[in-house]
């Protein structure tokens, strides 16, 4: 498996909850391929930070609580501006990735053509 970088953790985590309020952290985990208590610790930390809110779909007595994620306007920023930071780091990949292959393909064309 890839490992990814935090920031598309959180970005991951806040495109499963805008998909999918009522998902739990367990389906969330699933969805975004990273473990139940990393999930756990960033829902908290989005939280923490206003850009997710919490709702109880139940409340029930002798039943478990089932809670469902909300994004905030902040959570929306936040989704705004690291979707931004990725497009903006793959545009800087791909052109590197272009001038390489320009590379390769002016070196394959000095060679003389083998008998």
């Amino acid at each position: 498996m890839i490992e990814q970088n935090p920031k598309e953790e959180v970005l991951s985590v806040i495109k499963a909850i805008e998909a999918d309020p009522a998902a739990t952290q367990r389906n969330v985990s699933r969805k975004v391929s990273i473990s139940l208590g990393k999930t756990n610790y960033l829902l908290k930390e989005l939280i923490k930070k206003d850009m997710v809110k919490t709702m109880s779909f139940f409340n029930n007595p002798g039943k478990l609580r089932k809670i469902g994620y909300i994004l905030t306007k902040k959570g929306l920023e936040e989704k705004t501006r690291l979707t931004y930071y990725f497009l903006r780091k793959k545009e800087w990949e791909y052109n590197i990735l272009k001038e390489e292959w320009k590379k390769v393909i002016a070196d394959k064309n000095k060679r003389p053509a083998e008998e």
